[in-house]
């Protein structure tokens, strides 16, 4: 049985060990330490990563009453262990802030966490219960009221008769010895993590956004030093907009809607103009086929633009770009199933692509020479 050094001191750095095992496995070398503060995956908690004597620990697991580091090199006899703490201290503040606020909603809602994952971007909680904006927003602000009292973060280990009287938040039927994470009168609940000492600890806990999920919903947070990080990266955004917008931070929003509405109507313009084009470039159009080409169409815009040739023709079709980058292409037909043309045009020319009877589109790496010789024998 590994001796678990992290319930006896969450602070530990660096600590000696002796080498129990060490085999070979998939992931790399299995080693078993006669006691470890290398925390194991576990409770939505990742592994810690470190070294032991000079080999990297890439993952801790827990197997039974063992603990596992996954090391890329095999390690034997008194060994020095070293926690990447920054990492596992990071892990600590943002599992004590979702401790936090999922004892502050549970309180105010009732509703349970009933799915917990730490991934590398961002914490998501799930609860059994939908939450309104307001809620969300004032579970927000007492998780954070929480933070700056500092309460005391504290384990507990009951006995049977004394965990009989204890209302606690657990998500699962567990086995054994108890382990209950109590927080001040904010919450308390049966957990393996590792937790701060202090709420003071756990630094910002901010809501990133919510959505349905099952019968309830799925809560993103950053919290701690991950918040702080978030924080600034979008700070930086927000200047950045700010100064290409000419606009005040917290006017940014605005401006950008300001913005998004002068595009719509030069949109609605530039389309219509390209219609007046297209109609002034295909009123001459006529007999059983017709092909154009235009340098600065879209494939939307061919697609367009051949629909309305087709008007005046039994074949139509748009060829947009030029020699360098090859050609997007748009065949339609009234009359005519044109999926054969497509087929014997990307066999030609390179191209791929396809469509319905009366419409394909597609693209060709071919010059305009060879698809005006290509179209000849259409």
């Amino acid at each position: 049985m590994t001796e678990r050094l992290y319930y006896k001191d969450q602070y530990i750095k660096e600590f000696e060990a002796e080498v129990v095992s060490c085999v070979e496995g998939k992931r790399g070398f299995e080693v078993i330490l006669d006691k470890t503060a290398f925390f194991p995956e576990g409770g939505g908690q990742p592994g810690d990563r470190g070294v032991i004597a000079g080999a990297n620990v890439t993952d801790t697991v827990e197997n039974g009453d063992e603990v596992i580091h996954i090391c890329d090199a095999p390690v034997s006899g008194t060994v020095r262990c070293v926690l990447d703490f920054d990492r596992r201290f990071s892990n600590m503040q943002q599992h004590s802030g979702e401790h936090v606020f999922s004892g502050v909603l549970h309180g105010m809602c009732g509703f349970d966490n009933v799915g917990f994952h730490m991934g590398e971007n961002c914490i998501t909680v799930d609860f059994n219960g939908v939450v309104t904006a307001e809620q969300l927003a004032e579970a927000e602000r007492l998780s954070n009221e929480a933070v700056y009292k500092n309460i005391p973060i504290e384990a507990l280990y009951p006995t049977d008769e004394e965990l009989a009287n204890y209302d606690y938040r657990s998500k699962k039927e567990i086995k054994g010895q108890v382990r209950l994470t109590k927080i001040g009168d904010v919450d308390l609940c049966a957990c393996c993590g590792t937790h701060v000492a202090y709420t003071g600890e756990i630094g910002i806990i901010k809501v990133l956004s919510v959505m349905n999920y099952k019968s309830g919903v799925r809560i993103s947070l950053q919290i701690g030093r991950k918040a702080f990080e978030d924080y600034c990266d979008k700070n930086r955004s927000v200047y950045a907009i700010s100064n290409l917008l000419c606009a005040k931070t917290e006017e940014v929003a605005d401006a950008v809607e300001k913005l998004q509405n002068r595009l719509k109507e030069s949109d609605f313009r530039y389309n219509a103009l390209k219609k007046e084009l297209f109609a002034e470039k295909s009123k001459n159009a006529s007999g059983e086929k017709c092909c154009m080409f235009d340098d600065g169409a879209s494939a939307d815009d061919a697609r367009v633009f051949a629909d309305m040739i087709a008007d005046k023709v039994g074949i139509a079709a748009v060829f947009s770009g030029n020699d360098d980058e090859g050609y997007k292409y748009a065949v339609v037909s009234r009359e005519s199933d044109v999926r054969e043309i497509g087929k014997a045009l990307n066999s030609a020319l390179s191209g791929r692509g396809g469509g319905k009877p009366n419409m394909i589109q597609g693209s060709v790496a071919a010059k305009k020479k060879e698809i005006e010789a290509f179209w000849e024998t259409v």
